[in-house]
């Protein structure tokens, strides 16, 4: 690597402190919005409220079916970005050095997270700051 393009990574460690500071706002609101995981998660609708249970109403089901995919999808992105931007605080924090220069239980969580984003979309689909294919 050139020194000028060494010179661009570098980051200050007020720079990095600032991004920090950023990071943990966001995902301070997120863990306070109706974005939340646990509250996307609790926003769901019962069968029996869309159609009689007398008689037969396929779009009733149709529409059923659809709103549990797309509540399912948006339980799992939200999920999702909520441990992204935990893992990317954690990995702001290894950029003042190397990420050997974190504590064990950082390192350990940032792993951790890993493992859950794979679990939680097993496609093996790639989000920008590593995502799923990140190598130990």
């Amino acid at each position: 690597m050139s020194a000028t393009r060494a010179a661009n990574l570098e980051a200050s460690g007020d720079a990095l402190k600032k991004f920090v500071a950023r990071v943990d706002a966001v995902l301070k609101d997120l863990e306070g919005s109706a974005g939340n995981p646990t509250r996307v998660g609790q926003q769901a609708i019962v069968k029996g409220s869309l159609s009689s249970a007398t008689e037969d109403f396929p779009e009733a089901e149709a529409l059923y079916g659809t709103f549990n995919a797309v509540h399912e999808r948006l339980t799992t992105l939200s999920k999702t970005l909520h441990l992204q931007i935990e893992a990317l605080g954690i990995a702001v924090l290894g950029a003042k050095g190397t990420f050997d220069n974190l504590e064990e239980v950082q390192r350990r969580r940032f792993w951790e997270i890993q493992g859950e984003i794979k679990k939680l979309d097993p496609q093996g689909h790639k989000y920008a700051g590593g995502g799923t294919d990140v190598a130990r």
